[in-house]
């Protein structure tokens, strides 16, 4: 697995912006997907995850809940974050990562996914 986070940006209280996550690999479809995320000065953590394809399961942070949407589009082996209704809370660094289909059961835990994107950087301004 081989995952290339993109799309962040700088976006106005209020906007939209949509994040991939691609594997170059292949292999996305087999494996749990999360995002997460890191603030400055903040530790990580879980913003949402969908499960391997065939289950079609999601779970999201209470923060973000209402406002993000986590979906695989497995023709394209890319698992999208569309964020809404941005805030100044989100500004964060973003992170993709995966894991077998066992890490479901400890999708909030950061540290549980074994593969990593290199992060995207989501700023929110006033």
């Amino acid at each position: 697995v081989q995952l290339q986070a993109s799309g962040g940006g700088l976006v106005q209280t209020g906007g939209s912006l949509r994040l991939s996550c691609a594997d170059t690999g292949r292999t996305l479809i087999t494996y749990v997907v999360g995002w997460l995320r890191q603030a400055p000065g903040k530790e990580r953590e879980f913003v949402a995850a969908v499960s391997q394809d065939g289950n079609g399961f999601t779970d999201y942070a209470e923060a973000v809940k209402g406002r993000f949407i986590i979906f695989r589009d497995d023709a394209k082996n890319t698992v999208f974050l569309q964020m809404n209704t941005l805030k100044s809370e989100d500004t964060a660094v973003y992170y993709c990562a995966a894991g077998p289909a066992g890490v479901w059961v400890v999708r909030r835990r950061w540290g549980e996914y074994a593969y990593w994107g290199q992060g995207t950087l989501v700023t929110v301004s006033s």
